[in-house]
């Protein structure tokens, strides 16, 4: 597998976003395949500043001891597939739900590591 991964940072926003892709399947596209058959659930997050200058930060760095006045919002989204589902409209089965909040878990805590930041 190969990850696909583009980011971009400004005055207004730090994103990042990624896909997991066959290998085998870039090598065709990059070959000059036809691309149009390729499924790519992209996932990431965005990091956003809240506009409001008198909150504290949401997340604050730890390794240079900096301190703002306002504060952040971090979004997080995943495109999942799961075999437990026929349907839009099904439930996941427990175990999907167990590896979606794995999922969510660890990478929130990558992000904090990654920013070597904290809560506070």
């Amino acid at each position: 597998m190969w990850m696909v991964q583009d980011s971009c940072t400004n005055r207004y926003e730090s994103m990042v976003v990624c896909a997991r892709v066959a290998a085998t399947t870039m090598q065709s596209v990059m070959a000059g395949r036809d691309s149009s058959s390729i499924s790519i659930l992209p996932s990431g997050f965005s990091i956003l500043p809240d506009g409001i200058e008198s909150r504290p930060l949401v997340i604050t760095s730890k390794a240079d001891k900096q301190s703002w006045e306002n504060g952040s919002f971090l979004t997080v989204g995943f495109q999942i597939l799961t075999s437990d589902s026929d349907s839009p409209a099904s439930e996941l089965g427990m175990e999907s739900v167990e590896s979606v909040n794995t999922l969510i878990s660890s990478t929130l805590h990558n992000i904090k590591t990654g920013l070597q930041c904290e809560d506070e």
